[in-house]
């Protein structure tokens, strides 16, 4: 069988327009006490704003199916950037609560219109390393939740509120960059299908059915960790610089487990990378919270590599097995990971409220035990 070519250049820039892209995503957390200072809102509006944007989240195998279906992936990668970035862009200066909903709706549409296919292009420029292509990928986006906030205040400081708009100028020359590189031969040679989700569903379910299973089991480690675990550690020490230094190192090695996992699944296979994965993130998570000093360090640093590591390498199983509808798989997909954490993050909540923090992420952890059975059904 001939080796497909990965395309390095092909793959970075697309990976770059994802890191772009996100930036400007995650501006909303960074500029949210200036809007609610700005238009008086309370928490709960300022709160329903982030869910606004989410809710376009619940489309996503729609428009993989349209983006399947017209030939459209190469297109929405490359607006995408731009749709997003003019309204993350206008949120510091607009005069009412009503429209900032309509802005945040709208970037989240966009937000979908970009994740769905994107991955897709990777997928068809990785070759036969669809694993390294899905890690550089999803590195991309987890840097720009890193660098978005930072950039964004300082932004705010050097242009204001009032000229804060004149960031979309990066998302914009993003936009041309890809416009005049990627190649243009999917729309050539796209077939014009009358596909279904249903059929989508039918092609991928051997392996959408027991990734469902895992990503419920893995959404109760990431909501502890990725939402809790400022709150962990500053009650444990009082001190909130300890909670984000310790929110910043577990983002840190997500970054180095998203950037290696995929690569080391394209040499060690996808199925057992996700089961020292998922096997070693609830014990890590246990030892965490149960230790102290170096060695809670050390697992900390542990839960971040193994929690956080495992997407790319389910990215690049479902675009490996989705041949004929690969979008809306894609967005199939999406649509399960955004309803497990949707879900896990209100039930981790209040098992915290009724447990406490600690009880909290053990549960979390035994929770995520469950994933390993779900695994053995995915490799018969």
């Amino acid at each position: 069988m001939k080796t497909q070519k990965f395309h390095t250049a092909k793959v970075v820039l697309v990976s770059f327009s994802h890191f772009i892209h996100d930036v400007y995503t995650s501006f909303l957390s960074p500029l949210l006490p200036l809007i609610i200072e700005r238009l008086s809102l309370t928490l709960s509006q300022a709160g329903l704003l982030s869910t606004v944007m989410q809710i376009p989240a619940l489309m996503n195998p729609f428009i993989g199916l349209f983006a399947d279906n017209k030939g459209l992936a190469r297109w929405l990668v490359i607006l995408a950037p731009t749709l997003t970035a003019i309204p993350m862009s206008l949120i510091g200066i607009t005069p009412s609560y009503g429209l900032m909903l309509v802005l945040v709706f709208f970037a989240g549409i966009s937000v979908a219109l970009y994740h769905v296919p994107a991955p897709v292009l990777v997928a068809k420029y990785s070759g036969d390393r669809k694993g390294r292509g899905m890690s550089l990928f999803m590195t991309g986006g987890e840097l720009a939740r890193s660098v978005g906030p930072i950039f964004a205040v300082a932004a705010v400081s050097v242009l204001g509120l009032d000229h804060f708009h004149w960031v979309m100028v990066f998302a914009v020359l993003t936009s041309i960059l890809l416009y005049f590189t990627l190649e243009k031969q999917e729309e050539k040679t796209a077939i014009k299908r009358n596909g279904s989700l249903m059929a989508s569903y039918r092609e991928i379910r051997h392996v959408l059915d027991p990734l469902t299973g895992i990503l419920v089991a893995r959404a109760f480690m990431h909501a502890s960790m990725g939402v809790f675990l400022t709150v962990f550690v500053e009650r444990k020490t009082g001190s909130l610089w300890y909670g984000g230094a310790a929110l910043a190192l577990y983002e840190a090695l997500g970054v180095a487990g998203v950037l290696s996992a995929g690569t080391l699944s394209d040499w060690l296979g996808r199925r057992r990378v996700l089961f020292w994965a998922l096997v070693v993130a609830p014990v890590a998570i246990l030892l965490f919270v149960y230790t102290t000093g170096a060695i809670k360090i050390a697992m900390l640093l542990v839960t971040g590599f193994t929690v956080l590591s495992t997407t790319p390498v389910m990215l690049a199983l479902v675009q490996e097995t989705a041949r004929d509808n690969p979008s809306a798989a894609n967005g199939l997909f999406m649509m399960v990971s955004f309803a497990a954490r949707s879900f896990a993050v209100v039930i981790v909540g209040a098992i915290g409220d009724v447990a406490g923090l600690e009880n909290m992420f053990a549960i979390s952890a035994l929770v995520g035990f469950a994933a390993i059975p779900f695994l053995f059904k995915l490799e018969k």
